[in-house]
């Protein structure tokens, strides 16, 4: 597949040429180690196209991802899955769209709400496995799209999630496609999923607009992403929407490996995948076999995913051991440690990992076992979300936050799940689920005898 973007950067590095232009290294590295990648990185020069007005290398470069994503249009963000989320509920906001939201969100979607003033209909998990998991019921949605009688909305769903399991994204499209009304994914996890035997990518599912965090699990630099449409209604409006929140000064670093990664995914990830997926289920076989974990069953095979809590164990005992020995995860909670494997994965590591596992010392204690870590709680909302979040606020101990309404969301990234959400009042429940996942301040509005 062609690769107009490094093509273009690979030339003009060629060049040897005199640099009257950002960015101001000139393409010199204050190391040499890094001098060949320092020679890449321009900017939008004569030839070079630009991120948000593309109409050359970059435009050919987000057409064979479109291509490959079989979508109406794709196209590119340096500003990672969030600066797509941004666009997202920016085109909602447009429309005058009621948001319906499941709970199990990342923090960048409530940034965004509360930027852009939207208050949202919140829809809990009705199987959950803490604040990073939950199985939701698409009836929870019709519900709520019924009480809404005839105003316009959309729906929001996080899937994959943290721990790797889905959304029933069919379901909830044949829902919004019923009322013409937009089904919006964060799949920001799940980027390889069309390229996988059974194409299961929300784009193949009916979703309207979706982001892939295309360096989570593709062969990408770190911040790279996709925003997707398949709705011709968004067609030509993706750019505009993140221009509102995106830097005018995208990294051409960023793009290039966006533009490698098509040459990846036409020629190599089905294959890659399929070989990852394969390994990975015969590795947790083997390893649940002897007695040796307890795994999480989500239905994206390239999370591996350890119930510490199932086994009687704590998962960051068990990410300590780990890392002593070489293998760094995700995530390690309490309950659950994240491992994630790639499409562009080895088989030697995979096998390296294994071999890691086998030898961690850490056990399962079946009688220390825990039924499932708290849910999450449902605190009262007695404030808009914009309002609690940019008003004067302070930051005080959880231990004393009872009462308090919760302004800024401060929640550490991974997993970054909000556990209380700004406007809410602080309850008990909310403050004991808080000081379980470690969180020991919260910022809560500035009480009037400290103003």
């Amino acid at each position: 597949m062609e690769t107009p973007i490094y093509d273009f950067l690979m030339k003009y590095s060629k060049r040897s040429p005199l640099r009257a232009h950002m960015p101001g290294h000139k393409g010199v590295s204050p190391v040499s180690d890094l001098e060949k990648l320092y020679s890449l990185d321009i900017t939008e020069i004569s030839g070079a196209d630009s991120l948000f007005e593309a109409d050359g290398i970059i435009k050919k470069s987000e057409e064979n991802a479109s291509r490959l994503y079989n979508t109406v249009e794709t196209v590119y963000s340096c500003g990672g899955s969030t600066l797509c989320i941004q666009a997202m509920l920016h085109l909602m906001k447009q429309e005058n769209r009621c948001v319906i939201a499941m709970r199990t969100v990342h923090r960048a979607f409530l940034n965004a709400c509360i930027l852009l003033g939207i208050e949202v209909i919140w829809i809990y998990p009705q199987e959950k496995n803490g604040i990073l998991s939950g199985s939701y019921s698409t009836a929870d949605f019709e519900k709520a799209v019924l009480e809404l009688k005839g105003t316009p909305f959309c729906i929001y769903v996080t899937s994959p999630d943290y721990l790797g399991n889905m959304a029933d994204i069919a379901a909830l499209a044949k829902l919004c496609h019923a009322y013409d009304s937009p089904l919006l994914v964060d799949n920001a996890h799940g980027a390889h999923l069309a390229f996988m035997q059974e194409n299961i990518h929300p784009m193949a599912l009916g979703a309207d607009l979706c982001c892939d965090s295309a360096h989570k699990m593709l062969p990408c630099i770190t911040g790279c992403a996709y925003l997707h449409t398949s709705n011709d209604r968004y067609r030509g409006r993706l750019k505009g929407a993140m221009g509102m929140f995106g830097s005018t000064s995208p990294s051409y670093l960023m793009l290039m490996s966006l533009d490698l990664c098509n040459r990846f995914l036409a020629e190599k990830a089905a294959a890659n995948i399929s070989m990852v997926c394969t390994m990975a289920d015969k590795m947790k076989k083997r390893l649940s076999y002897k007695g040796k974990y307890i795994f999480m069953g989500g239905k994206d095979p390239l999370h591996v995913v350890i119930d510490a809590a199932g086994m009687g164990a704590d998962g960051r005992k068990i990410a300590n051991e780990l890392e002593k020995n070489g293998c760094f995860p995700e995530y390690a909670g309490r309950d659950a440690v994240v491992l994630l494997l790639s499409a562009s994965e080895r088989a030697e590591d995979i096998e390296r990992m294994e071999r890691i596992l086998q030898d961690c010392s850490v056990k399962a204690n079946a009688q220390e076992a825990k039924k499932e870590p708290p849910s999450f709680p449902k605190p009262k909302s007695v404030m808009d979300m914009r309002s609690a979040a940019l008003g004067a606020s302070e930051v005080i101990s959880v231990n004393q936050a009872e009462g308090r309404i919760c302004a800024g969301v401060r929640v550490p990234c991974p997993p970054a799940v909000p556990i209380v959400i700004s406007g809410e009042m602080i309850d008990k429940s909310a403050a004991e689920t808080l000081k379980y996942y470690g969180i020991e301040t919260i910022e809560v509005i500035k009480s009037l005898s400290t103003t």
